[in-house]
């Protein structure tokens, strides 16, 4: 979750903590617990889990893949690739505490040595050209100004004909948007842009586009579900509040408000590395 200010949080080790409290509280413990169990707090996206499950399918993963999941946060969706398609994942991540827990996790649920992690800006990856297969980028874009360059430095690391999936929040409609938002406090510190720009910025550093989705139906489909689940069974034990804390539901009726107006939306964009198409 590179470049964001509402969810980089380091606090001393503290989350995972909270993490193994909130899995005992559901009769879970760490040398049993699965990815699934998981899923409510390490999927930090529109959709969590589901919205992987339409990503990845597209992205050509195989045992040989060797993947990059730009600002991995908790590591869910590097633990999901690699527990599917038995590939490698590398996770980048700036803050210290996401990277700490996504270890943790990670060893928890069997995946040391198959998936790794490590602290770094998304606009300076500390990795050699051309070493990635494939790469991921969920819901991170929205914090990080400079498109161009995050395109640029992804661009550099993947090989040729490589994958690079993205699934961000975009701007879809002028208009004002209320703060705080998940991935930021204010507006000084969200840069969300439109599809178009997406598309534009990342042709200038050398993808070429083979893939759009607009998710706002199923984003507006997500959240009903999400509602009716918290009418029927209350606050979930383990979610998204233990990484957001008290700003937690400000920031989703924020961001369910947005959708719902037609103001943003999550979009998918399958790109490639090298020109031509599908």
């Amino acid at each position: 979750m590179t470049q964001r200010d509402a969810v980089s949080i380091d606090d001393g080790g503290q989350l995972l903590a909270r993490i193994q409290a909130a899995l005992e509280r559901l009769g879970k413990w760490p040398a049993s617990v699965t990815t699934d169990d998981l899923s409510a707090v390490d999927e930090f996206h529109i959709g969590g889990r589901q919205a992987c499950d339409g990503l990845i399918p597209q992205l050509g993963l195989s045992p040989t893949s060797h993947v990059l999941d730009v600002g991995c946060g908790l590591g869910g969706t590097a633990r999901l690739m690699a527990s599917r398609y038995r590939c490698r994942v590398s996770g980048v991540e700036r803050s210290r505490e996401y990277v700490a827990t996504a270890a943790g996790l990670s060893a928890w649920t069997g995946f040391r040595g198959q998936v790794d992690f490590c602290q770094g800006d998304a606009l300076r990856l500390p990795y050699g050209d051309g070493v990635f297969d494939v790469a991921t980028m969920l819901h991170v874009g929205m914090g990080i100004e400079n498109k161009t360059a995050l395109w640029c430095e992804v661009h550099r690391v993947l090989r040729p004909g490589a994958r690079f999936g993205i699934y961000d929040v975009m701007q879809t409609a002028a208009g004002s948007l209320d703060y705080p938002m998940p991935w930021a406090a204010s507006a000084a510190t969200s840069h969300l842009c439109s599809p178009e720009v997406y598309r534009q910025t990342l042709q200038d550093c050398g993808f070429s586009v083979i893939a759009e989705r607009d998710r706002r139906q199923f984003a507006l489909e997500f959240f009903g579900d999400v509602r009716r689940q918290l009418a029927a069974a209350g606050a979930p034990v383990l979610g998204v509040h233990l990484l957001l804390g008290s700003s937690t539901a400000a920031r989703m009726q924020n961001i369910v408000s947005g959708v719902s107006a037609g103001l943003v939306a999550p979009v998918e964009l399958i790109v490639r590395k090298g020109c031509g198409r599908d």
